[in-house]
């Protein structure tokens, strides 16, 4: 009878033993396993990612560097006004010309402009670039102008001439070629 009962109180104690911390602990090891799997899974996904960056940074380095810097000019991932004024500006100078009354604006920046925009758009733009507008105004004779414009046309920079106005600033003489004052508004892009 003795036996029966020591034998049922540690069969008790052996069960308590059991759901006290031999189950806790098995279940804490196996979150652990599966912790570890899910963490070896991610190590393989970053190693796969980081040779497929390796194999597209070999591929990039490929490239010529002048072409990408030729790239970079004809569609920038920025805007930067101030080198862009400078590139027109010195285009002009080739010419004799002088940029004047230099004014810059991005659309959807300005009160007429983002009444035009909004107008046209029902929630946020799906464009993968943006543009931005240059007006300015130069004076020269009319051949040389042309030679300016063919210049801005073939340079690669994307440019759209948006307007141009024509007023003459001297009269005509006899030998003389008359000079004009062009006003001019191009359009340029950037990636976003």
């Amino acid at each position: 009878m003795i036996r029966l009962i020591i034998s049922a109180i540690a069969f008790v104690v052996a069960l308590g033993i059991f759901f006290m911390y031999t189950q806790p602990t098995y279940d804490s090891t196996r979150e652990l396993k599966d912790k570890i799997r899910q963490y070896n899974q991610a190590l393989d996904k970053a190693a796969e990612l980081q040779q497929l960056k390796q194999a597209l940074l070999s591929r990039y380095n490929a490239f010529d560097p002048t072409d990408l810097s030729r790239l970079q000019k004809l569609l920038p991932n920025h805007v930067d006004n101030v080198r862009l004024i400078l590139d027109i500006d010195n285009l002009a100078g080739r010419y004799g010309m002088a940029l004047q009354n230099v004014v810059i604006s991005t659309p959807g920046k300005d009160k007429e402009n983002e009444e035009e925009s909004s107008l046209g758009a029902i929630g946020e733009s799906q464009q993968k670039f943006d543009s931005l507008t240059l007006q300015f105004s130069t004076q020269a004779t009319y051949p040389l102008f042309m030679q300016f414009l063919q210049e801005l046309e073939s340079s690669l920079r994307i440019v759209d001439l948006v307007s141009l106005t024509l007023t003459p600033e001297t009269d005509t003489t006899a030998s003389k070629e008359p000079i004009y004052r062009f006003g001019i508004t191009i359009k340029t892009y950037w990636l976003k």
